[in-house]
């Protein structure tokens, strides 16, 4: 059965192998960009749960969430609301995101960014840095141990933070042996989209002391965010609830507590 990220990983891959840049000049350009705003330090030190705030459009599963957002005024809302970080997503295709959206996001706050993507090459991972990015995701289901432990490594040359995505104990391994300092449990099942509560609780008991832990997608209030928190994640990042809130800064404001 082809499931969404099976379609969605597809035409990544095909935008991909079209992608005929010089790869060595991009890596150049890159290393000249402006110092990053230290993502993974902002979800560090605190007591209280830290929010990842997602500026997200639309999803597959759901269609449209907010499709007239205005990056710029959401992202002022949620740093109002006491959000630690942003993510973004930039996918066009599947997501009606863009890389003008991060970009508006970003020079709306002070808060650091991530790249919310399906990041499949080096390419994507430069891009991220040169679009302004202060981090950048990587789905262990969507790549190879080799590619997971590749694009790592160019993230972090090239001064990311990297988030990387799992969703259970044998992708937990893989993203250790990558040498991930940031894990993002995704409570979304990659098949059906359905939301697993108790994926984050169960997982999360397995990463090792000192990896900054973040629990993904099917936040949808103050009580599963203090049952997250309570459960040893740092950070939950928190899109659908947020976009369609109808108050964001204050949304933000509750999952803090």
């Amino acid at each position: 059965m082809t499931t969404y990220l099976d379609r969605i990983l597809e035409r990544h891959r095909e935008l991909a192998a079209a992608d005929g840049r010089s790869l060595e000049r991009l890596i150049a350009e890159a290393r000249g960009c402006p110092p990053t705003r230290g993502f993974r330090a902002a979800l560090t030190g605190r007591e209280r749960l830290a929010v990842i705030s997602e500026i997200k459009r639309r999803s597959p599963s759901k269609g449209a969430l907010n499709a007239d957002l205005d990056p710029s005024v959401l992202a002022g809302q949620y740093e109002a609301g006491g959000a630690s970080c942003v993510s973004v997503l930039t996918d066009e295709e599947f997501f009606g995101g863009s890389v003008s959206d991060l970009q508006a996001a970003r020079a709306a706050c002070s808060l650091p960014v991530l790249r919310k993507d399906f990041t499949v090459s080096f390419h994507d991972v430069v891009d991220a840095r040169m679009m302004g990015a202060d981090c950048v995701l990587l789905i262990a289901a969507a790549l190879g141990t080799g590619e997971l432990n590749e694009l790592h490594v160019l993230a972090t040359e090239l001064g990311l933070d990297v988030l990387v995505e799992i969703h259970d104990e044998v992708e937990l391994e893989r993203a250790l042996e990558a040498g991930a300092a940031m894990i993002g449990v995704n409570q979304r099942d990659l098949v059906t989209f359905e939301v697993d509560h108790d994926r984050a609780v169960r997982v999360g008991r397995s990463i090792p002391d000192g990896i900054v832990k973040v629990a993904e997608s099917g936040v949808r209030g103050r009580s599963d965010a203090s049952a997250l928190h309570e459960a040893g994640f740092h950070a939950v990042l928190v899109g659908e609830t947020l976009v369609t809130s109808g108050d964001p800064m204050r949304a933000v404001s509750r999952l803090i507590g």
